[in-house]
């Protein structure tokens, strides 16, 4: 039997590729999360992560140990669900980023309607920037988005890397500005796209705009322009825009669970059952393929 402590520890550091930003979401010492990696990989014998003084990186084992820890905390979720008490009730206003629209979200989202049956789920999908504006209003109770710099710290889901990506056989030219497909005021990916492009003198022109990942995919495949996009979330379709293109970087992103308020300090609650159940599905937040 593994402990579900260790599974708990060891996907957190498996999504955010940090011993540091592991112990932050865990509310532990890292020293903590040291241990609990090393106890883990004393019961399977093998090394899950391979690490040095500035990466983590999944082995072939710890790939495989993925899928079985999260599988293993979904079954302990639903017996403590059935046995634990009184059932979850109430409503919970969620909110979930364009971005995600192409994952297996709605796995987690499905489980979490079979396991707490008698909890109003309503979802909204929308901006990031949108989504953090409505939780600020009090009109959501959870939200999954990017993260804006001046956001207060929420828990880390998984970091990424921002690139620049269009169709296969769009061609740019350095003597014309850059053609964007661009999510509307106030998508965060906009911003950094048009930071990026102004600090490095690069002129631009926006070739599209639209509030849903579909309209913007649907640009960008027909080579209309670049977009700015996750790398772990890449749509079926488009690749990379080549670095012999000279696109500017655009740094790390990072996706977070923000909370409307914070967390009671005792007794269940809908966001927080659903934020659990995100966190430990982390994985499934990949694009497609």
């Amino acid at each position: 039997m593994y402990d579900p402590a260790l599974l708990r520890t060891f996907l957190a550091v498996s999504q955010t590729l940090s011993f540091t930003q592991a112990a932050r979401r865990l509310g532990v010492r890292q020293s903590t999360v040291s241990q609990h990696v090393r106890r883990l990989e004393e019961q399977v014998g093998r090394p899950l992560f391979l690490r040095d003084t500035h990466t983590v990186e999944l082995t072939g084992d710890g790939a495989a140990m993925l899928g079985f820890a999260r599988r293993i905390l979904e079954v302990q979720e639903q017996a403590v669900a059935y046995f634990g008490g009184p059932r979850l009730r109430g409503r919970l206003r969620f909110g979930a980023s364009e971005d995600f629209v192409l994952t297996r979200l709605p796995e987690i989202l499905e489980a979490f309607r079979r396991d707490h049956p008698e909890v109003e789920l309503e979802l909204t999908v929308e901006l990031s920037g949108t989504l953090h504006e409505r939780l600020a209003a009090g009109k959501l109770d959870l939200v999954l988005a990017k993260r804006r710099p001046a956001d207060p710290p929420a828990p880390l889901v998984r970091r990424d890397r921002l690139v620049w990506i269009g169709a296969d056989r769009l061609r740019l030219d350095p003597e014309d500005p850059v053609p964007l497909i661009v999510y509307p005021v106030p998508g965060i990916s906009r911003a950094r796209a048009l930071d990026a492009l102004e600090r490095h003198g690069r002129p631009w022109r926006i070739a599209c705009t639209s509030g849903s990942l579909n309209g913007l995919l649907a640009a960008a495949r027909a080579g209309l322009g670049v977009m700015a996009h996750a790398r772990g979330l890449i749509p079926p379709g488009l690749v990379r825009v080549p670095e012999r293109a000279g696109l500017p970087e655009l740094g790390e992103v990072e996706f977070v669970l923000a909370h409307a308020e914070p967390r009671p300090a005792a007794g269940p609650a809908p966001a927080q059952a659903l934020a659990r159940a995100i966190l430990e599905g982390g994985d499934r937040l990949r694009g497609p393929g």
